[in-house]
């Protein structure tokens, strides 16, 4: 990929002109807003809406990163002067960033790897003839005799064949076709298991994961809010969370690829296989999955709230009501306050309506008294804590008495920080928070 492809890959994906992805691209590289352009420059981007416009802007980041990256892969792998022409096409061609570090990964710089160690010992050319697996005579034991070197501290077969398959293990968890295949493999046939923590169980703080714990779901088909809900268990240590699948078909995914018929060192791939999996592999894609699953799930998230924030911001203002708002409450009872249709209060004070039959009575005889005197014609209830309770009263309220009057229940949200803000100071400075 060239960057003066871009354009036409964002074009191509969302079906629109190459003019128009250009046009978005010279408006924010000119530092205006996405609202900016959607609203203000639609006759240059040929009427597009903010939505095309963010989706653009965020293919726009991605793909320039993505170039950049190839373009550092590339000079990276021709200074260690292993860069051969059908390696840089292959980098060329590829289009996701997961592949292009996969295609990386045998040239990157690590920590001194068991592998490396084993390389240094001089047993690169014993794991050359084992993975070539063409002797069907002797033993593995034979063939690593002489490779031993106790100055290198290679004391015996056993040493020298260790180290050969750990040089293998690593070769088989850097080749890109298979991690590619067995990421597809988990995406498609992993689970996500969890357990609650015995300990926290019956805390506060560990009853709100009882659903999780003993729960199992396929990694595919797991909401954006599961996986957040589990994310914030495991983070407060209530929830210890793993990725389950199938093994054995895993391994002989991998061994198919790399164990061919019947050599003396069948036995010794095998045992290669597992260990390359268990230890390289799975931890690495686990990791990987996990983390995409979280990116993609707060993705949702952060639209779903944009949504739901767009429709409250466009609601019709209500006009034309008297309303008694009531902030549920336990301990301290439920705040209570009644507004005129042009918002002025009326009236204010407190409802004790959880504590107990008496403090419930009490407080349905005073809320009856205000709403016939200030012919309230709405209940708003907060949705907060004791919201059910509260709604509870105010159906009872309205039933028993005939009364004229409907409740809904009100988002909270806002509501705790427009109370302590200096605007609040302003516009009702004779009341407290």
């Amino acid at each position: 990929m060239k960057t003066e492809n871009i354009s036409k890959i964002i074009a191509d994906e969302l079906k629109i002109k190459v003019f128009q992805v250009d046009a978005v691209t010279e408006l924010l590289d000119e530092g205006n807003t996405i609202p900016f352009i959607s609203r203000y420059r639609k006759e240059k981007t040929g009427e597009l809406d903010e939505e095309k416009v963010r989706i653009i802007s965020e293919r726009l980041t991605y793909l320039r990163n993505f170039v950049k990256r190839q373009e550092e892969i590339i000079n990276k792998i021709e200074e260690q002067g292993k860069l051969t022409p059908e390696l840089q096409l292959a980098i060329e061609k590829t289009t996701k960033l997961q592949e292009l570090e996969d295609i990386y990964l045998p040239y990157k710089q690590k920590k001194r790897t068991r592998a490396q160690k084993a390389k240094e010992k001089g047993l690169e050319p014993l794991a050359s003839t084992i993975i070539l697996q063409n002797l069907a005579m002797g033993t593995p034991e034979e063939v690593a005799a002489e490779y031993i070197n106790p100055e290198l501290e290679v004391e015996t077969a056993q040493d020298a064949l260790a180290g050969a398959q750990d040089i293998i293990a690593e070769m088989i968890s850097e080749d890109a076709q298979l991690r590619q295949e067995l990421r597809k493999f988990l995406w498609n046939n992993a689970f996500i298991t969890t357990t609650l923590d015995e300990d926290k169980e019956n805390t506060d703080e560990g009853k709100v994961f009882l659903m999780y714990k003993d729960y199992k779901e396929l990694v595919r088909t797991l909401p954006s809010h599961r996986i957040l809900a589990i994310n914030r268990g495991e983070k407060l240590e209530c929830l210890k969370v793993k990725m389950e699948d199938d093994e054995e078909k895993i391994l002989s995914l991998i061994g198919k690829r790399f164990i061919k018929g019947d050599s003396i060192f069948q036995s010794l791939l095998k045992d290669t296989v597992t260990d390359s999996w268990k230890r390289l592999i799975q931890p690495s894609l686990e990791r990987e999955i996990r983390n995409q699953l979280t990116e993609a799930a707060e993705k949702q998230a952060i639209e779903i709230f944009g949504t739901n924030l767009r429709q409250l911001l466009l609601q019709a203002p209500l006009a034309g009501f008297t309303v008694m708002g009531l902030d549920p409450g336990y301990r301290t009872g439920c705040k209570m306050a009644i507004v005129d249709p042009t918002g002025h209060v009326l009236d204010h004070g407190v409802l004790y309506i959880t504590h107990g039959e008496k403090g419930a009575a009490e407080s349905a005889k005073k809320a009856l008294a205000l709403i016939k005197k200030y012919k309230v014609n709405l209940i708003s209830i907060g949705n907060g804590t004791a919201s059910f309770e509260t709604e509870e009263f105010a159906a009872k309220l309205i039933k028993d008495n005939g009364l004229d009057t409907h409740y809904i229940v009100t988002s909270e949200a806002g509501a705790s920080v427009y109370s302590a803000s200096p605007l609040a100071k302003e516009e009702l400075p004779e009341y407290d928070v």
